[in-house]
């Protein structure tokens, strides 16, 4: 399961990468998708989300506020706690690589057969549900 779920995730990082813009990092591109799944979410959890320490978690959405593709509001209670959201030119910039995405994985499903692909479907919506963020299965409903 692991492996199948590893191929998976190359493949969708592949397609996805292909379909963002050459001067946009890996690691942005991944803070976008974090942060249109978790809009208001905290300078905190995208670094953790992300990896990065919270002094380049800053400097990296403060490149992404810069080119318009991001913004931050600061609380008026406590002016540490900053929250993050898409401008709309960040989301369809995201929206763009992720159609990208979902095109090349359906070209590749489409040579399965009909029964493959119902297969694959429960399989996918199984994983997802055993796979999810507390957090953002809550967001979905």
């Amino acid at each position: 399961m692991i492996d199948a779920i590893l191929l998976g995730m190359r493949a969708v990082r592949s397609s996805m990468r292909s379909g963002r813009p050459r001067d946009l990092s890996v690691p942005q591109f991944r803070l976008l998708a974090f942060v249109r799944r978790r809009t208001g979410a905290s300078l905190s959890d995208a670094a953790e989300h992300i990896g990065l320490t919270l002094p380049s978690m800053s400097k990296a959405v403060n490149g992404m506020v810069k080119r318009g593709l991001m913004s931050r509001v600061t609380s008026e209670r406590d002016r540490r706690c900053v929250t993050l959201a898409l401008t709309d030119t960040g989301r369809a910039l995201f929206d763009k690589a992720a159609e990208a995405s979902r095109a090349h994985i359906a070209t590749r499903l489409a040579a399965l057969s009909d029964q493959q692909r119902r297969d694959v479907a429960a399989a996918a919506k199984t994983l997802r549900s055993f796979l999810a963020d507390p957090v953002e299965s809550e967001v979905a409903q």
